[in-house]
This record gives structure tokens, sequence and C-alpha cells, in this order.
């Protein structure tokens, strides 16, 4: 079995794919930021997705997982190769009207066994949004994983949180941005509205 990789050869990954950006973005969280990650130009490329999905995957690899699953948009490429490497079921959860669910005939079963992951974990409000459908169906939270922790501390999910990345990028209340106090234009690049 190959050595873990490095956060230094991951984000050289990310580098390599001009997935770090420069500006002023508003995040998913409703916060701005100087730096974003676009995970979406990493996982562009089936390579890249495989290595560090499968790098993600190796972190749960003594656990039992029947399903991965993660929220439509950013997560879908994510659970899809995590699943791939356990050999287990890959499900996306999508808003309706607001409210995440599973749709298309998605279903989960009682005591199933769900890791759920994500490109890029923030607040974490996605992800407890999830955690909360896999717990509706009955289901078992066996971790949480994802390729990049920008949290900036601990997240509590109730459950083992694994990131394959660790990096602090400062984050700005809306109020108190620096950026907008300088005129600099707000990008929105994630996936839920602006």
């Amino acid at each position: 079995m190959r050595k873990s990789m490095t956060e230094k050869e991951i984000l050289d990954i990310f580098k390599k794919a001009n997935a770090v950006l420069e500006g002023h973005f508003k995040l998913s969280s409703g916060k701005h930021s100087p730096r974003y990650l676009q995970c979406a130009r990493v996982l562009e490329r089936p390579g890249y997705a495989a290595k560090l999905c499968g790098e993600l995957s190796k972190k749960f690899s003594g656990e039992e997982i029947d399903t991965v699953i993660a929220p439509a948009l950013g997560g879908i490429l994510v659970s899809y190769e995590v699943a791939r490497s356990l050999g287990a079921r890959a499900l996306f959860t999508e808003r309706v009207e607001g409210k995440m669910t599973l749709r298309r005939g998605f279903e989960l079963g009682k005591n199933n066994n769900v890791l759920v992951v994500e490109d890029v974990i923030t607040t974490g409000l996605s992800t407890r949004e999830v955690i909360d459908v896999v717990k509706s169906f009955g289901s078992n939270v066996a971790g949480v994983g994802c390729l990049v922790n920008r949290s900036g501390e601990k997240i509590d999910f109730e459950a083992r949180f694994e990131g394959l990345l660790k990096i602090e990028i400062p984050t700005f209340d809306p109020e108190t941005c620096p950026l907008c106090k300088t005129g600099t234009p707000l990008v929105k690049p994630g996936s839920r509205g602006a």
C-alpha cells in the first residue's frame, strides 16, 4: 500500500489544476474570502479525482461502509469516486424548496452505514443537512470526509471527521469585509445561489 499523500502534494494538485483562486469571493455560508479553492477544477480531471478521492477513502478503509453520500452539486463526484474506491453505493442529496432531500428514487435502509463526503467544508452547514437526511432514514453516520477542510476549527459532526487538506483561509462577515470596503468585485463561485 502506497504511503499517504502529504498536504503539500495535495495542494500541488490544486495548483496544477489552477484551482487556487485569488480575489473576492462569496462563500456558500454567506461569508466573504480573498481565496477560494475551486474543487470543480480538480475534479474535472479524472486522474486527479481518482487520486484524491482514493486517498480520502483510505482514511475510512477499516470501516464497514454501505453507502457514500454527498450534497449536490460539489460533492457528487467526490461521493462517486470514494464509493468506487470503497466498493460502496454512491448517492447525493439535493435541495427541494430549500430543504435537503433524497430524490431520483434514492433510498437508505435502516442501519445502513453511511459515509458523508464533501468537496470543501467551511461551516459544515450542508454536511449537517446531509447527516439529518441520513438519520431520517434510520441509517448510521459512519463518518464525514472532505477533500478540503477550511473550517479553521474542529467541527463536531458527532462522527469521525477526516479531511485531506486542512487550510486556513480568512473569512469575513459581509458587514466587516475589507474587500467590500475597497470595492473589489464580489464573485460567487460555489454551487448555492448567490
